[in-house]
């Protein structure tokens, strides 16, 4: 049975939600699911918005089936041609065959790579500025490239002021019954989400998003439908400033995020002793991560988050700990740059972490490394707790 949403009189959410994945395109851990976005528009001509993950398709078609109730469908916007996207893309040209798909001219050949069904003779291709007619609505084309594949744009409606965003301001999480944003509480339940979203997926490329953003800022945006997570219609503002954020490197807030990888138990005591240090001078947000434990899209959201990181690492097959290594490429993969940078390090013999840690941070763009980086031979002994006082002191001050 279908479950539709209403979004103004005659555009609906046709999407849905995949509560049963574990693994985000196979790499990161959705544990609260995630939502699969596609809006139906009807006007003098019928208007689908990109298409869903293949998990959903019975859902999704029954949706738009029930919308277009006994109506042909006349197009279909491609912002996006990333199969958690476009995964239903074929049946529904299938099911619709006279369907005129309005794409721009990189989209082409990715359908092609996707599909046989013969895109060109059916394509309507627009470029930035373009724009399209369906009734009383038109729709305006900007381009996206790398926000976060080559071939991204977005839509803007003129008449309602809706921005359909793509893969812009989508978070990770499944729909719980609620489609806007200022129905839950965002900032409590999906901020963390939100962040985690965009740095992991989107997080690299920050100048594109920044590219984007100029353009939408200038548009006066009264719903922003993206292609995961809640449709907003309030205070889009402050997520857009949240945007701004983050494409630019800034830390969100100031505050310290401890990542330690620990074989035995000794190098997390030292990050806890230096946690204890960091509270007993006044810093309260301080948060701390087992590399061992906990997935590495956390801790790079974290990154995003805090002005302030720590790497505390047992030396392992003459290098970094693997757990470790593995965060610090990922970080280094998704541009993470503009923080400020402490070093522990821990080794029976031949202590390597700490030169290898550097080595990594030294190839991102402006992360300065603060003095002293601690070393810890097997375990933290009485005379080494001044040292990791004294690092604890430079990332205080630093703070200030």
């Amino acid at each position: 049975m279908y479950c539709v949403k209403n979004i103004k009189d005659d555009l609906f959410w046709v999407g849905g939600s995949d509560r049963r994945l574990a693994l985000f395109e196979n790499a990161y851990p959705i544990p609260k699911g995630i939502s699969y976005n596609s809006y139906v528009l009807l006007d003098e001509k019928t208007v689908l918005f990109d298409t869903v993950d293949r998990a959903i398709t019975g859902q999704f078609l029954e949706n738009v089936e029930a919308v277009l109730g006994g109506r042909n469908l006349d197009y279909i916007i491609v912002n996006h041609m990333e199969p958690d996207h476009c995964a239903t893309l074929g049946e529904i040209v299938r099911r619709y065959p006279d369907i005129r798909v309005i794409c721009n001219a990189k989209t082409i050949p990715i359908i092609n790579q996707f599909y046989e069904f013969g895109v060109d003779s059916r394509a309507v291709i627009v470029k930035e500025g373009d724009t399209f007619c369906s009734g009383k609505h038109t729709f305006t084309f900007f381009m996206a490239p790398m926000v976060h594949w080559p071939e991204v744009m977005v839509t803007y409606d003129n008449a309602d002021k809706i921005l359909f965003s793509a893969d812009a301001f989508g978070t990770f999480g499944a729909m719980n019954g609620n489609l806007f944003a200022d129905e839950v509480n965002f900032e409590r339940d999906w901020l963390d989400e939100a962040r985690r979203y965009y740095s992991n997926i989107v997080g690299k490329y920050g100048p594109s998003a920044q590219t984007l953003l100029k353009k939408v800022t200038a548009l006066d945006i009264q719903i922003l439908c993206p292609l995961h997570g809640p449709v907003w219609r309030s205070d889009i503002g402050w997520y857009i400033d949240k945007y701004l954020t983050w494409s630019s490197y800034a830390p969100e807030e100031k505050a310290v995020v401890i990542a330690y990888g620990s074989i035995y138990g000794n190098t997390e005591n030292a990050a806890n002793i230096l946690a204890c240090r960091l509270a007993e001078r006044g810093i309260r947000n301080i948060a701390m991560y087992d590399v061992s434990v906990t997935h590495p899209s956390v801790i790079i959201s974290e990154a995003f988050r805090c002005s302030h990181l720590v790497f505390a690492s047992a030396t392992y097959n003459g290098g970094i700990f693997s757990n470790m290594e593995h965060l610090l490429l990922d970080m280094k993969a998704h541009n993470v740059q503009n923080r400020t940078v402490a070093l522990m390090e821990n080794g029976s013999w031949g202590i390597m972490a700490g030169k290898k840690m550097t080595e990594i941070l030294s190839d991102m763009k402006n992360m300065t490394i603060l003095d002293p980086v601690v070393t810890v031979k097997s375990s933290v002994k009485e005379d080494q707790l001044a040292e990791i006082g004294a690092l604890a002191n430079a990332i205080a001050e630093s703070l200030k």
